[in-house]
């Protein structure tokens, strides 16, 4: 049922006009990141400099950034008496407003646009903007996902994350109604350590790296994709396993977190190991084992997750996922969806998925 993928599609003519249509409408002004594209880009990784001959392009901020502890993830859709070329206007000369408006000391805010805005203005979508298609075990509240603008915001003063998220959505009105909106944390932890999620495991040690996220994660105009889910999770459950259990179901060491039958938490999981008595030291249905990017070609999705705790029944993962494909994650989820031991503790309960849109000024994106 799941096939090997090859590499990720390079952009086609369709879906860069798409873009550059799409990019007159959003993130003028955005704080930007300035990378260049693989191909055209040496690295050298003991000192972490960056060197090519090709024109730079610029990628919103939010992405590859190091993840401060908190995020407000939000959703709006556009307004119901706006559609077409006046829909387009409007959002135009809103985006302008978000624009202007200026970010707490170390916030990023990042945005992107949800399949549906495409229909509503009358626009041609980029080629792989779809939403993920309905997986068996989901189970979707519809109220609490989609959109047809997602803004990602990140900081490490919540407060004033959500003083700007309340001011973004008082300068759409009339233009935007909002959605959803979701708050997440991360635990307290050392700057450079992975993050732990609420099943007290470290999530997001397979992330690609600078030159790994150039191939898998970023397209060569600094456009990129946005998966959301909102995952709940079961943890009084699964803290009641033993810890070899715990253990097995993720296929990582919970201490360190090492692969099983590995030392370092970033030494490649054996996928082929066996026991002496003839079993793989990391189970058939490990979540690890299942997730390996060896089953998609080596592709590689950037995660960057948050954790939310509205109670001892609503608690999870504000899931979010940035890669050049979202038909990428839908292979993974196919997979997890089958046999994955860790369905017994989760369940997915809102989707989205959104462009990201390349970052740059005013008069390039927003048509002067």
């Amino acid at each position: 049922m799941i096939s090997t993928p090859s590499d990720p599609r390079p952009p086609t003519r369709r879906s860069v006009l798409a873009a550059t249509t799409a990019a007159a409408l959003v993130t003028a002004g955005c704080a930007t990141e300035t990378r260049r594209p693989e191909a055209e880009t040496t690295e050298d990784h003991a000192s972490g400099t960056t060197s090519g001959t090709r024109a730079t392009q610029a990628r919103q901020r939010g992405v590859s950034d190091p993840q401060p502890r908190y995020a407000v993830v939000a959703a709006h859709d556009l307004a119901s008496d706006l559609r077409g070329p006046d829909g387009t206007t409007a959002l135009r000369r809103l985006l302008d407003r978000w624009t202007a408006l200026p970010l707490p000391d170390g916030t990023t805010r990042t945005v992107a646009l949800g399949p549906a805005l495409y229909r509503k203005l009358g626009l041609t979508a980029p080629d792989r903007l779809h939403d993920i298609p309905a997986l068996s075990r989901d189970r979707l509240d519809p109220d609490r996902g989609g959109g047809d603008v997602l803004v990602q915001l990140c900081g490490d003063d919540p407060e004033a994350l959500r003083a700007l998220s309340r001011r973004l959505g008082t300068t759409a009105a009339g233009t935007l109604v909002s959605r959803w909106d979701e708050r997440g944390f991360l635990p307290d932890r050392p700057r450079d350590e992975t993050p732990r999620n609420l099943f007290g495991f470290k999530d997001g040690t397979e992330n690609p790296s600078t030159a790994e996220a150039d191939q898998w994660v970023w397209n060569a105009d600094g456009s990129t994709y946005l998966v959301y889910r909102r995952i709940h999770m079961d943890v009084s459950d699964f803290e009641a396993l033993p810890r070899g259990r715990q253990e097995a179901v993720i296929g990582r060491y919970r201490a360190s977190g090492a692969p099983l039958g590995a030392q370092r938490e970033r030494d490649q999981a054996n996928l082929y190991a066996k026991t002496a008595q003839g079993r793989y030291v990391i189970p058939v249905d490990a979540h690890v084992r299942l997730a390996h990017s060896r089953l998609d070609g080596g592709a590689r999705m950037l995660r960057r997750g948050y954790s939310y705790d509205n109670g001892a029944d609503d608690r999870g993962l504000l899931f979010l996922a940035y890669l050049r494909d979202p038909a990428l994650f839908t292979r993974v989820q196919e997979r997890l969806d089958l046999s994955d031991a860790m369905n017994k503790f989760v369940e997915h309960r809102a989707s989205a998925v959104g462009y990201v849109l390349p970052a740059g000024d005013s008069a390039s994106l927003l048509g002067g």
